[in-house]
C-alpha cells in the first residue's frame, strides 16, 4: 500500500504509540483522524503534526454510541477509510490476587471488544475504499504470557487471534490485517511498572521507533511485525519449547525487588479492601 495520500483513523491518539504514530503518518503524506478520550491530549498531537485537513475526535471507543458516531462521521467527511489503526489500550500491571473485576472487564472491554466492534463499524468504509488495511496493535506479551501481565496477556493473545481471523474473513473483500506486537514501549502506561523493569530485563523502545516501523510494515501489506531483538527469539521459544522460557522468567521472579513490589502491592490491596477468595471463611491469605 502507497501511504501518501491515504486517510487513516487511530485511536489512543493522544500519547504514547498512537501520538507517535499519527506524528509519523502525517510526515509521510497521510491524512489522519485523531481518536481519544481527552480533548488536550489530541491537542497536543494535533499541534505536532504536518497540516493535511488532520480531524480530532474526542470520545471513547468503548462506549457503542461514540464508535457509530465515529463512523456516521467519517462517512458524511470522507465517505471512505484506508487504513484504521486500532490502538487504544490498557496496560494492567499487578499480581491477579490484587485485581478487582471491574478492572478486569475494562481492560477486556478497552484491549479486545472496543477494536473488534470498532472495525465491524467500519467496514463499509473499509470497502469502499477497495485496498484497505487494519492495523491491531498488541503486545509481544500475546506471544509470552508474563506473570504480574496476566490480563494484559490475556488481551493481547485475543488481540492476535482476533486478528489472524479478521485476516481471513476479510480477504476477499481487499481489506488486509497487520497484527503489531511491539515490546514495552516508554509511554505513560510504563510508569506503573518501573519496578519492574530492571528485574525482569524489560527493554523500552521509543514509541517514535515502534511506531515508523509499524507503518513500514503496513507500506509492505505485512501480516505482522514484531520487535527486533532477542524477543524474537523467545517468541519462538514460547511455541517450540516453552519450558525454557518458563525457567528464565522464574529466575526473574525470585529478584528480591520484584519481592519487594509485591509485598508493596498486597499491602496497597488491603488498603483499598479488595477481597481475597481465602477471606470469606475468615482466614487471611499469606503473601
Amino acid at each position: 500500500m502507497r501511504l501518501e495520500g491515504k486517510r487513516a483513523l487511530i485511536t489512543g491518539a493522544g500519547s504514547g504509540i498512537g501520538r507517535a504514530l499519527a506524528i509519523e503518518a502525517s510526515r509521510l503524506g497521510m491524512t489522519v483522524a485523531l481518536c481519544g478520550r481527552r480533548a488536550e491530549p489530541l491537542h497536543a498531537t494535533f499541534a505536532e503534526m504536518k497540516p493535511s485537513g488532520h480531524l480530532r475526535l474526542r470520545g471513547d471507543v468503548t462506549v457503542p454510541a461514540v464508535r457509530r458516531g465515529i463512523r456516521d462521521y467519517l462517512w458524511r467527511e470522507w465517505g471512505s477509510l484506508d487504513v484504521l489503526v486500532n490502538n487504544a489500550g490498557l496496560v494492567p500491571v499487578g499480581p491477579l490476587s490484587c485485581t478487582t473485576d471491574d478492572e478486569l472487564e475494562r481492560v477486556m472491554l478497552t484491549n479486545v471488544v472496543a477494536p473488534l466492534a470498532l472495525s465491524r463499524e467500519m467496514l463499509p468504509l473499509l470497502r469502499r475504499a477497495g485496498t484497505s488495511r487494519i492495523v491491531n496493535v498488541g503486545s509481544v506479551l500475546g506471544d509470552i504470557p508474563y506473570p504480574l501481565f496476566a490480563a494484559y496477556s490475556a488481551s493481547k493473545f485475543a488481540v492476535r487471534g482476533l486478528s489472524i481471523a479478521m485476516r481471513r474473513e476479510l480477504k476477499p473483500y481487499g481489506i488486509g490485517v497487520t497484527y503489531a506486537a511491539p515490546r514495552a514501549t516508554k509511554t505513560g502506561a510504563s510508569d506503573a511498572m518501573s519496578q519492574l523493569v530492571e528485574p525482569l530485563q524489560m527493554r523500552l523502545d521509543d514509541p517514535y521507533s515502534v511506531a515508523s516501523r509499524i507503518w513500514r510494515a503496513v507500506g509492505q501489506d505485512l501480516d505482522s511485525v514484531y520487535a527486533k531483538g532477542p524477543e524474537r527469539l523467545f517468541v519462538l521459544a514460547q511455541r517450540l519449547l516453552p519450558k525454557i522460557v518458563d525457567r528464565a522468567i522464574s529466575t526473574q521472579m525470585l529478584d528480591e525487588r520484584v519481592r519487594d513490589y509485591l509485598k508493596k502491592t498486597h499491602e496497597a490491596a488491603r488498603s483499598r479492601n479488595v477481597v481475597h477468595p481465602a477471606r470469606a471463611n475468615g482466614r487471611e491469605p499469606k503473601l
